[in-house]
């Protein structure tokens, strides 16, 4: 990887980027979904060589979902853009704005970071996602993405660059290292004269060696060990819709539940609802000794289990005793990431709301919700899991950063 060129290539479009008006950014945006949709069938071609790798390697359901496109993705990544650009723009906000008693008027103005690398596993759509949220917020931004979508991701970006020069701008605002080794990683995340921020999206391996490695500032963004914790206050059916869509809607996302916690006042009748409903989608429940009583057919959990981001058809499923005994293995195991309480009493929601450590805690309704999207921040760059700058999903304002601005008349400093 050419670490001068494409970090200095990078910083001057940053500077050419921030300085444009929301309308000229609007309109990348805009050129970028153009394309996207005009130009699908060659997406598409180059996602079929990356799926029919990734089958004969052997690669997960749940993967191969996150990884296959077609039109209706594809015009879902470019509605995407679309959508961003319809969003308001945070850049040149100013905010706190204060006089000193020496009448200085100090404040802040809301900036883009600058240039940001991005680093990714197996999902094609997270290339135009970046590439819309950045743009929009005014940074230039670095993809690197996984081995399995190399073919889909720099098609992509290929197009969007493509985009970028059509609306008048420079290509670099996106630039794709299509370097599949742990070297370019570890270079990309070293390059602090060139880039501000870095934000890694995939497995628990990759996070943890972008956070370990880098030299850079890093958001680290959610493996999700989601759960779901059936009251005994429950509605049941309710629990079980809510578990069913949790779980199964889409298995490879980092929202998904993964684990289950039912309390033992409910557990004989909630545990053979939970287990029939979840057998049409062949969901393997691995099950402790209590659950296991209930439905012997479940399969035996180990220690390992209450702690895994399966992203396949298996959860985990724990009886517990009471809510302060699920909050307590919640808090443990969990990633904090998204956990849910399904419950018609008050007061335990209230105490799971303000004790259980996650960038999103929900009452009576699916993990599935924690998105960019869903939470009216148009599509997000990932689930920050952190808890500086930026936690839960992210969108334009956590691409952004302050800085002061300070208006005098002539005041110096006495001695």
């Amino acid at each position: 990887m050419d670490r001068e060129r494409i970090g200095m290539a990078a910083r001057e479009a940053a500077a050419v980027l921030g300085i444009l008006s929301t309308d000229e950014r609007n309109a990348i945006l805009r050129s970028g979904a153009e394309a996207l949709v005009r130009r699908s069938g060659e997406i598409l071609q180059e996602n079929a060589v990356d799926y029919e790798k990734a089958l004969a390697k052997g690669m997960s359901e749940g993967l191969l979902d996150r990884l296959k496109l077609t039109e209706e993705r594809i015009a879902a990544m470019a509605k995407g853009l679309l959508d961003i650009a319809a969003l308001a723009d945070p850049i040149g906000q100013v905010s706190g704005m204060t006089t000193r008693p020496n009448g200085l008027m100090i404040g802040k103005r809301r900036v883009p970071m600058g240039v940001i690398a991005i680093i990714y596993e197996a999902r094609p759509n997270v290339t135009s996602d970046a590439f819309g949220l950045c743009v929009k917020s005014g940074n230039a931004v670095i993809l690197r993405g996984g081995s399995d979508a190399l073919c889909s991701c720099r098609k992509i970006t290929e197009i969007l660059r493509d985009a970028a020069e059509e609306a008048g701008t420079s290509k670099d605002i996106v630039q794709y290292v299509d370097d599949t080794s742990h070297d370019s990683v570890r270079e990309l995340i070293q390059m602090k004269k060139y880039v501000d921020l870095a934000i890694p999206r995939g497995g628990a391996g990759l996070i943890q060696r972008v956070v370990t490695e880098a030299t850079v500032p890093v958001i680290e963004t959610g493996v999700g060990n989601c759960h779901v914790y059936v009251d005994e206050a429950a509605d049941l059916p309710m629990a079980v819709r809510i578990i069913v869509n949790a779980k199964t809607q889409r298995l490879g996302v980092c929202n998904a539940c993964e684990s289950l916690l039912v309390h033992e006042k409910v557990a004989e009748e909630a545990v053979p609802m939970i287990a029939d409903a979840l057998a049409p989608y062949h969901i393997e429940i691995r099950a402790d000794e209590a659950a296991r009583a209930i439905v012997p057919a479940l399969m035996p959990a180990t220690e390992e289990d209450w702690g895994t981001e399966y992203l396949d058809r298996i959860i985990s499923l724990k009886i517990v005793p009471d809510l302060d005994t699920a909050i307590r293995h919640i808090n443990r195991y969990g990633t904090r990431h998204s956990e849910a309480i399904i419950t018609e009493n008050y007061s335990h929601a209230n105490t799971f709301l303000a004790r259980v450590d996650a960038a999103a805690v929900y009452v009576n309704a699916s993990t599935r919700f924690t998105d960019g999207g869903e939470f009216g921040l148009g599509a997000e760059i990932g689930i920050s899991t952190q808890k500086m700058h930026a936690r839960g999903p992210m969108g334009l304002e956590a691409l952004t950063c302050e800085k002061y601005i300070i208006l005098g008349n002539g005041q110096v400093r006495p001695d």
